[in-house]
């Protein structure tokens, strides 16, 4: 079985591969910060902001209070 210009046993060459490079306990955090970046991508074609100026003013005037100056 193909999927694509790849067949099943190149896949799992690759993956192994992958595997070897990055280690076990660095995938999940590699897929995660893969998915945030995807997701951030498609918002940004899509035109949807998640930041805010609401968001933001409380932040920076928890700040300004935790300032002694």
């Amino acid at each position: 079985m193909r999927v694509g210009p790849l067949g099943i046993p190149e896949i799992i060459a690759i993956l192994a591969v992958v595997l070897l490079i990055f280690g076990a306990r660095r995938l999940p955090e590699i897929g995660s910060s893969m998915g945030k970046g995807i997701r951030t991508f498609k918002s940004a074609l899509m035109g949807e902001d998640d930041n805010k100026p609401e968001d933001q003013q409380p932040a920076a005037k928890a700040k300004e209070d935790n300032n002694p100056y």
